[in-house]
């Protein structure tokens, strides 16, 4: 039987190719419908989607593809979106909300000529679902019982919170970075294959990891997790965080370092950011965006009650909500990659614009 990691560039995926029996398929349908709904709509993409199998997990009689799709034909010379959902296998809003932006995508290519030239100008590649195991089994973790966001080789180099900020004691507790001398799991190297082959040579590049966690508010969050201090691109995140108020002033999301909450080992994405940084001068913005589930319990109060309830809407209109609610933000990102050299900070900009983000971020820090 042919293996999920041998198909590459495939149109038809491997549910309408037989590679499931039927109880398989019925399994999948009642644990993981994230997939089949990413499956079908992948299936039926117009031609500018590219799709790839980056990995495959296996878990139990499963073999679980984590999803690459590139939309689009974009040169190597030309900036990038990367938009990631799943890392968390209990927010499956994430995943939802990735899949549904791509199914508008993939409608709107039908007939807008404008979108098809548009997609010419940026790279665009989605990753739907990082962690389509840990999400099968209802775990935050994936199947190895790891943290995937805890999971990379750095370490926070102020105090962190006990357990939250990542331990090494047992899988059995959340939070769990893995063993220290086995590496990172094969989902997070997948994630970093992709980075090192999409990233280097462009001359700007964002990217967006969508969760679900505890707040009032959207989030938008960036580096660093491992200490309280600014990155290295902190001013044209500033400018980015004007760039979108000037443009939407009446926005919910709240833009702040994810060291503003809490500090905490293994980070994915302070480790690629670090690692991008000492092989390329170009900007990437890492962010994350963290939807807040404190809304969904404070209207549903008996979600409290339910692991899936505390990351997740589960009354449909709400959800319905959410998963409009985002497409705007995807949009704006998507724009302002392809129009970068229209608003990345000169040298002399950026002077004035890290100051700012000093004074509004770090001034109850350390390091101001």
């Amino acid at each position: 039987m042919t293996e999920l990691s041998d198909l590459t560039h495939i149109k038809v995926v491997p549910e309408q190719q037989g590679l499931r029996d039927g109880k398989q398929r019925r399994q999948l349908r009642r644990r993981l419908p994230e997939l089949i709904e990413l499956e079908r709509t992948l299936a039926e993409s117009p031609k500018q989607f590219s799709v790839q199998v980056s990995a495959s997990i296996p878990v139990g009689s499963h073999k679980l593809p984590i999803y690459r799709v590139d939309v689009g034909g974009a040169p190597a010379d030309r900036p990038a979106l990367l938009l990631l959902g799943g890392v968390h296998g209990l927010e499956r809003i994430g995943t939802q909300v990735v899949t549904a932006w791509l199914q508008s995508l993939a409608n709107r290519l039908r007939w807008d000529e404008h979108l098809a030239e548009f997609l010419q100008q940026v790279r665009l590649v989605v990753v739907p679902l990082l962690n389509p195991g840990g999400m099968y089994l209802g775990r935050r973790s994936n199947p190895a019982g790891v943290d995937l966001m805890r999971n990379a080789p750095i370490s926070a180099q102020s105090p962190s919170t006990f357990l939250v900020g990542g331990q090494r004691l047992s899988p059995s507790l959340p939070w769990y970075r893995g063993k220290l001398d086995q590496g990172m799991e094969p989902e997070n190297l997948a994630l970093q294959s992709i980075i090192e082959e999409v990233l280097p040579g462009r001359p700007f590049s964002v990217s967006l990891d969508c969760h679900s966690g505890f707040g009032w508010r959207d989030q938008i969050w960036f580096p660093y997790a491992y200490r309280r201090r600014p990155m290295r691109n902190i001013s044209s995140v500033m400018a980015l965080k004007l760039l979108w108020e000037q443009a939407y002033p009446h926005h919910d999301y709240q833009f702040e370092p994810q060291s503003e909450h809490y500090v905490t080992h293994g980070d994915l994405w302070d480790y690629f950011y670090k690692r991008h940084n000492r092989a390329a001068s170009a900007p990437w913005l890492p962010l994350t965006l963290e939807m807040g589930s404190w809304r969904w319990l404070r209207k549903r109060p008996r979600q409290l009650f339910s692991r899936e309830g505390l990351f997740n809407p589960l009354v449909t209109h709400r959800h319905h909500r959410v998963l409009r609610s985002h497409m705007l933000l995807f949009d704006f990102l998507l724009n302002a990659s392809a129009n970068y050299d229209s608003w990345l900070p000169t040298p002399s900009e950026g002077e004035w614009l890290r100051a700012a983000a000093r004074t509004h971020w770090y001034s109850k820090g350390e390091n101001l």
